[in-house]
C-alpha cells in the first residue's frame, strides 16, 4: 500500500510539474517584463528603449533584478497552490494538517 502512495505520489509530481509549465507567469517592474512558465523557465526578457541607453545601465540591471525576483515570487505561489491541490487529493481532508 505504501509503495502504491509513493508510486502515485511521483506520478502525480510529474502531472503537477507538466501543469506547472503550461501556466504562464509575468512580472514587470517599470520597462522590464519577464515572461515564463511556472515551472520556472523564463521565456521572454523584455526591455524599454529608454533604458537601453549607456548612462541608465544600472538603473536597468535593477530593474532586471526586481522583475526576476517579482517573477520568482509569483511561481512560488502558484507552486503553493498546486502543491496543496496534490495534498488535497491525495490525503482529502488531511492538507490543512500540514499548515497548507
Amino acid at each position: 500500500m505504501l509503495g502504491d502512495l509513493m508510486g502515485n505520489m511521483q506520478q502525480k509530481q510529474e502531472e503537477m510539474k507538466n501543469s506547472l509549465a503550461g501556466i504562464t507567469v509575468t512580472a514587470s517592474a517599470e520597462g522590464v517584463t519577464i515572461v515564463g512558465d511556472a515551472a520556472k523557465h523564463i521565456k521572454d526578457v523584455s526591455i524599454s528603449a529608454e533604458y537601453l541607453a549607456t548612462e541608465r545601465k544600472e538603473e536597468l540591471e535593477d530593474l532586471v533584478l526586481v522583475a526576476i525576483n517579482d517573477y520568482m515570487e509569483k511561481v512560488a505561489a502558484v507552486e503553493a497552490q498546486a502543491s496543496q491541490s496534490l495534498i488535497n487529493d491525495m490525503l482529502p481532508g488531511m492538507g490543512g494538517m500540514f499548515g497548507l
